[in-house]
């Protein structure tokens, strides 16, 4: 069986809510194969990042050779790094092994305030991988930060997302987690703006979303979807882990990165518990009680 193989490169977060661990855990739910180029270390936990220790971007560079070489890539995802140095690598191989449906999501600041990227990096962001990204996942103030422009309104939020796409990213994705009443993301795809909205969900515990949605998005381009129906399941996925967010730690919790395979077991079960009432319904696609497998 043939399983889509997606990459994330991104820094580790040892309290498992964000980075590298998110993305693995969404990638696995989701139905792909994860693997990883971890950039950087990171000492964090629901209140904040401790310390940050970056990998050496020669050893960035092995990792990217020894999976691309062997298992090889159907998509990826850029998250954390932290430096220039890191960046000029990481754009050399995604040009290298023609990596084409990539998300980056440009990770600036963690949820509790703190820096990750260095601010003499910001231009090489923009210079090296930006024009690589099929698609690019900011929320509003990173969005602020890459189009130079303060966002107030979903006018402005066109605007940035056409200023961005200038920038040579072919879809932009503005999230809308920052902002007031529903979760109102906006996609740019160079031609129209297409909105994907959810209610606002009243909880603290949101330690990782940005991650999560990217290496979710990542993995329905994997598994052969276009941009906008991977961004529609990446927002389902991210709805659902938040609805069914953690209450751990002293701070920010985590999303909760199984509740979407749950949720899809849950339906299963109702469906096989329907059927078994009565076999003569058909499930559709199939004879009656076709395939619908025992819980």
């Amino acid at each position: 069986m043939e399983i889509p193989r997606v990459l994330t490169i991104a820094g580790s977060d040892s309290g498992g809510g964000a980075g590298i661990q998110a993305d693995l855990k969404t990638i696995t739910v989701l139905g792909g194969f994860g693997m990883s180029v971890i950039t950087a270390l990171t000492a964090q936990n629901t209140l904040g990042v401790h310390g940050i220790l970056e990998v050496p971007p020669d050893f960035v560079e092995a990792q990217f050779d020894a999976v691309a070489g062997d298992i090889g890539i159907d998509a990826a995802k850029i998250g954390m790094l932290s430096s220039a140095g890191i960046m000029q690598v990481v754009a050399r191989k995604v040009r290298a092994y023609q990596v084409d449906r990539l998300v980056l999501d440009p990770v600036m600041v963690a949820k509790g305030g703190s820096a990750l990227i260095r601010p003499e990096a910001v231009q090489c962001l923009i210079d090296d991988l930006v024009p690589l990204a099929l698609l690019i996942t900011p929320n509003l103030p990173e969005a602020e930060e890459l189009s130079g422009m303060s966002i107030c309104s979903s006018d402005d939020i066109r605007e940035a997302a056409s200023i961005i796409h200038r920038l040579g990213a072919r879809n932009v994705l503005i999230k809308g987690g920052h902002g007031q009443g529903d979760a109102t993301d906006i996609l740019f795809d160079g031609k129209g703006f297409h909105e994907f909205v959810s209610p606002r969900i009243d909880t603290r515990d949101t330690h990782g979303t940005g991650c999560t949605f990217s290496a979710a998005a990542a993995t329905g381009l994997a598994l052969g979807l276009g941009v906008h129906a991977a961004v529609q399941m990446a927002k389902e996925y991210i709805t659902t882990a938040i609805r069914f967010s953690l209450r751990l730690g002293a701070g920010h919790g985590p999303t909760n990165h199984a509740a979407f395979l749950f949720r899809e077991n849950g339906r299963c079960r109702c469906i096989q518990e329907f059927v078994d009432k009565d076999p003569a319904v058909r499930v559709p696609g199939g004879s009656p009680g076709e395939g619908v497998e025992k819980a």
